[in-house]
């Protein structure tokens, strides 16, 4: 069997799996194995709330979450083709949406639109709030906070708070 198609068998067995424990403390906090297992990159204990999505089957290896990170339900990362790093002790609220891929806004005859694909960063100590989607190529920097709803398009300055769609500087968080 290829290596590709070990990572997606793994992927299609241990996503679930982790996906369908009971939602009870004991199986959040250890949840993060079964990603782990699928080929998630997890840099020690975390807590995730399930269902997390990864798109597409065969990419869990374009994600990689730091210690002491918490996801909350429904996030989702789609890593066609660039990673998603999420650094240590970073808070994720539910249905927050890391999309490393995109369409070009110029259509080609016969050429469809195209993909556009950027990796993105979270910084650690960083809170990104409820339904956010961050967009391909953004870094979010060290214990910035994005307020629930916003579309991240730019990078996000350390200490900072954003809101809005496109996310834009709302305070520092220092003083």
């Amino acid at each position: 069997m290829s290596s590709r198609r070990l990572a997606s068998f793994r992927e299609m067995i241990f996503i679930p799996l982790g996906n369908y424990l009971p939602r009870l403390k004991i199986f959040d906090r250890l949840r993060f194995i079964f990603f782990r297992l699928a080929g998630v990159a997890i840099n020690g204990r975390c807590i995730i709330f399930s269902p997390v999505v990864i798109r597409p089957i065969g990419k869990a290896f374009n994600v990689e979450i730091g210690r002491g990170t918490f996801l909350n339900a429904e996030v989702r990362f789609g890593v066609p083709c660039d990673r998603v790093t999420i650094g240590a002790d970073v808070r994720i609220g539910p249905r927050v949406m890391f999309e490393t891929a995109s369409h070009r806004l110029k259509y080609v005859q016969g050429q469809r639109r195209g993909v556009v694909s950027a990796p993105i960063v979270v910084e650690d100590g960083a809170w990104i709030g409820a339904g956010a989607i961050v967009l391909p190529g953004v870094r979010i920097g060290r214990g910035a906070v994005v307020a629930a709803g916003s579309v991240v398009t730019r990078n996000v300055e350390a200490d900072t708070v954003v809101a809005g769609v496109p996310a834009r500087f709302v305070k520092s968080t220092n003083g």
